[in-house]
């Protein structure tokens, strides 16, 4: 009877709350209520810096925060827009507008929907470090250049989206420099980085959108000056709940829209995918549990297919705001739901004071993120690695930065790929043995040496049988004049791939067709099964299919006697 498929979906809520209790109720609202504080200003500037608007990044952070809490499998994974996304979305936004980047976003949500349907969400953790790291510092360096505008108060209309132009264009805009609005910038900046020394409680950003505010507001109402362009006089603010919304496309049919948004959709997928899981990973190292990957890729979905409907971007777990809920006591999804609700009061009664937040303050505290974000430290230690880790890393960093991230990730995963495909090919080795061999027991080489009867030959597979051994294996065999018994010794060979079971068949029927005989010896479980699957063994029989070398090449002599060599 075969084995019933089941979906991997049991939200960490339902635990936590059987053995719930007021302590830890008391604990999650304070750290609720902190997360929500921090997250203020993150949501608002995330959903500016992406094109969008104040108003999306906290419905973002409000809707998919909600779902993230609820039906997540971490016990303290915090959702919301985060600096990741900013690149993809700006991009979208540019090319195929909003209804364009709802589409992408539901198409994610999806993919993500799926990957926990199946449990992947155990394999995407295997994503190569170094392409992690420099498709993360790529992002950073983007953002950081997103905000030059608003910090030196520019007031570029109109910035190119291509790295290397928009730098020309700040360069020749230098003489318009507001030096209020690069002031104000350097002084957030000053409070975020200053801040963890006079209290590790209070988040810098916060401080310093406070205290800027206030200071421009001060100096607006007192002396008649108004020194910098504020979200409000660039945005909409919000007013009220979100409403249900179709999303939009304009003249382009939905299906047009589908295919020229697929790679990006996948892009944001795998981006929130490796981002929320290692959100996760790091979590629980910090508070000794163990999360649900597919279901947190289930719950990641979820939120990403239904914010759009409410003009929301994308949204994955954020390492930041997660460990804010950590380092404040929050311990069950309870916490995440109560900072969700931190949220929405902000976005029903606050938008004025919202509207009042001066641009430049907001460039201060996207600029720490991206510092944050960079990784210098990783980067510069990874630079005593190897070089091929090194590539990777440095060419998946600069595809971000001059090209966009799905070139970046793409190219970085075919480069890991190839790269580790050349180490296990370093690893394995072929070598055709005659006359006499060594045996080797357990790792360790040892005195018995063995006989190999005339007419024989031993090729001794060492390390998995796969595409590239594959090939090495075909010319070996090809290129030698061979005796007319033949041996494969496969007792080290943990896999076989099609191509190796290819390349196996087409050895033996070349050998039988030439009138010798071929045996396998030490054929483990696994690859027995598979070469028994491709009808292998009913060529050379299964006599000849032997579990040791020696019972091998005892039939090998008594081959060799009925075929009197």
């Amino acid at each position: 009877m075969k084995p019933k498929f089941s979906i991997d979906f049991d939200p960490k809520i339902f635990y936590t709350l059987r053995h719930y209790d007021r302590a830890k109720f008391m604990k999650d609202i304070m750290a609720g209520i902190i997360v929500g504080i921090v997250a203020i200003p993150l949501a608002i500037a995330f959903g500016i810096a992406s094109g969008v608007g104040p108003t999306e990044g906290l419905v973002t952070a409000i809707i998919a925060g909600f779902i993230v809490s609820a039906l997540g499998g971490s016990r303290v994974q915090i959702g919301g827009p985060t600096g990741a996304f900013i690149v993809i979305i700006y991009g979208v936004v540019q090319q195929f507008g909003l209804g364009g980047l709802a589409i992408a976003t539901i198409m994610a949500g999806i993919m993500l929907v799926l990957m926990g349907v199946f449990k992947l969400g155990t394999i995407i953790k295997f994503m190569p470090y170094p392409i992690i790291v420099g498709f993360t510092a790529g992002i950073a360096v983007t953002i950081f250049s997103t905000q030059i505008n608003d910090l030196l108060g520019l007031g570029i209309e109109d910035v190119p989206a291509n790295f290397i132009e928009k730098w020309k264009c700040y360069f020749a805009n230098l003489g318009s420099t507001n030096w209020w609005a690069l002031g104000i910038g350097l002084a957030s900046i000053l409070i975020i980085v200053g801040t963890p020394y006079i209290s590790k409680k209070i988040p810098g950003s916060l401080l310093a959108i406070v205290v800027m505010t206030a200071f421009c507001w001060a100096l607006e109402h007192f002396t008649g000056i108004h020194p910098v362009a504020t979200i409000g006089d660039l945005y909409e603010l919000p007013s009220g709940l979100p409403s249900f919304r179709i999303p939009s496309l304009g003249e382009e049919s939905l299906w047009t829209t589908i295919q020229a948004l697929l790679p990006t959709a996948f892009t944001i997928a795998m981006l929130g995918a490796i981002e929320s899981l290692l959100s996760a990973m790091v979590s629980d190292g910090v508070i000794g549990s163990r999360h649900n990957s597919n279901t947190e890729l289930m719950a990641q979905g979820l939120a990403n297919i239904v914010v759009p409907f409410f003009g929301g971007i994308p949204a994955t777990g954020a390492i930041a705001r997660t460990m804010a809920n950590i380092n404040n006591g929050g311990r069950t999804p309870v916490a995440g739901i109560v900072h969700t609700i931190v949220l929405l009061l902000v976005l029903l009664f606050l938008g004025g004071l919202v509207g009042a937040i001066p641009m430049p303050c907001l460039a201060g505290v996207l600029i720490m993120v991206s510092y944050n974000m960079s990784g210098w430290r990783t980067i510069r230690s990874m630079c005593r690695q190897s070089r091929s880790d090194i590539a990777i890393l440095f060419t998946t960093m600069l595809l971000t930065i001059i090209f966009d991230l799905t070139i970046a990730i793409e190219v970085g995963l075919i480069l890991a790929v190839v790269l580790f495909v050349r180490r296990i090919m370093e690893t394995s080795n072929i070598s055709v043995l005659r006359d006499e061999m060594e045996l080797h027991h357990d790792g360790e080489e040892g005195d018995i040496q063995l006989a190999i009867p005339q007419g024989v030959e031993v090729y001794e597979i060492d390390g998995p049988f796969f595409f590239g051994v594959a090939t090495k294996f075909e010319e070996l065999t090809s290129m030698r004049n061979s005796m007319p018994i033949r041996i494969v010794r496969m007792r080290k060979v943990s896999f076989i791939d099609s191509t190796g079971l290819h390349n196996l068949e087409i050895f033996i029927e070349a050998a039988l067709k030439a009138g010798q005989k071929v045996i396998l010896s030490g054929v483990n479980k696994k690859v027995y099964q598979a070469i028994d699957r491709a009808g292998i063994l009913g060529k050379i029989g299964k006599e000849n299919v032997l579990d040791h070398i020696d019972l091998a090449l005892a039939r090998a002599e008594e081959l060799a006697k009925q075929i009197e060599i």
